[in-house]
């Protein structure tokens, strides 16, 4: 019988997991470091297309077509946001990476950031998860003090930062366009499509 083993959540819950030493050790932001320094934005997505990389959502949505659909020479701002709201009874997958080993979630927003064209990005964490939004501002504090995000990311010019927005509670806000209007400061109340969002997460 094949060995099983555990991708995703590897390092989740080993000792100090949740810092970057130890994702540094584990070969974290190495992924990152070759998409800035060594790949065009259009590279990272055919890259990404050919892992065959899924959303981890109910549509399990390839998420480098998701990446592709961004128009490229739209001139307005571009945003990264990962769902952490997690409203559905019993589930808890997000809960885990983010509260254990949030470098991982960080790293793959500054890709997909660089890939898109986005200057920043959102983690919207449902308000039920206090610790989890302590561990990310953590996270985000300290990778931004060692130069992992912010300003000019591995001196290449590129620049991203990360803010962590708490939800209130809303089932509803677990749906992309609901989510978008919470964090516009609206009502989470899903929207018309089309036109359709291109989130993360």
């Amino acid at each position: 019988m094949a060995e099983q083993r555990r991708l995703l959540l590897e390092h989740v819950g080993k000792e100090n997991s949740h810092l970057l030493d130890f994702y540094l050790k584990v070969g974290g932001y190495e992924a990152a470091r070759k998409a800035l320094t060594q790949m065009s934005p259009q590279e990272v997505i055919e890259e990404v297309k050919k892992s065959g990389l899924r959303g981890r959502g109910g549509a399990a949505f390839p998420t480098g077509l998701k990446w592709d659909f961004v128009p490229k020479d739209d001139p307005r701002p571009r945003f990264v946001i990962a769902n952490c709201d997690e409203g559905e009874p019993g589930t808890f997958k997000d809960r885990e990476i983010v509260e254990k080993f949030p470098h991982l979630l960080l790293e793959g927003m500054l890709i997909a950031g660089y890939a898109i064209g986005a200057k920043k990005g959102f983690i919207y964490v449902r308000g039920e998860y206090p610790f989890a939004q302590a561990q990310l501002r953590r996270a985000i504090r300290e990778a931004t003090e060692r130069g992992y995000l912010g300003e000019n990311v591995f001196g290449t010019g590129f620049s991203f930062e990360i803010e962590v927005y708490s939800g209130a509670g809303a089932y509803v806000c677990g749906e992309e366009t609901a989510l978008i209007e919470s964090l516009e400061g609206k009502r989470g109340h899903p929207r018309m499509r089309p036109p359709y969002p291109v989130t993360y997460g």
